[in-house]
């Protein structure tokens, strides 16, 4: 089973920008859709964006469309969320996640991200 490992998380004002990183190890990475989530303090954890296995397709919530743009790079193992424009609200820590893990409510440590006013 695929392994994941979040990064690059910190604190940035409001407007700045981050990228996210999801580092995974696995022979199974490149046939799994991946997930990007987050859980805000005393907020249940939501679904941010998902890439389909070969990258080929994407879907946000509303509240990141247009600021948020996530990639994989199957050769590195890796998924990324670039997040531009960052709001207050934005403030969570973010996973990510596949499918079955999620269906197994296994989850990684996350990277936390707070955006200052």
């Amino acid at each position: 089973q695929v392994q994941l490992v979040e990064s690059g998380g910190g604190l940035v004002q409001a407007g700045g920008s981050l990228r996210l990183s999801c580092a995974a190890s696995g022979s199974t990475f490149s046939i799994n859709d991946i997930g990007w989530y987050r859980q805000a303090p005393g907020k249940q954890r939501e679904l941010v964006a998902v890439i389909s296995s070969s990258g080929g397709s994407t879907n946000y919530v509303d509240s990141v469309k247009g600021r948020f743009t996530i990639s994989r790079d199957n050769a590195k193992s890796t998924v990324y969320l670039q997040m531009n424009s960052l709001k207050p609200e934005d403030t969570a820590v973010y996973y990510c996640n596949t499918p079955i893990r999620v269906a197994e409510d296994f989850w990684g440590q996350g990277t936390l991200v707070t955006v200052s006013s």
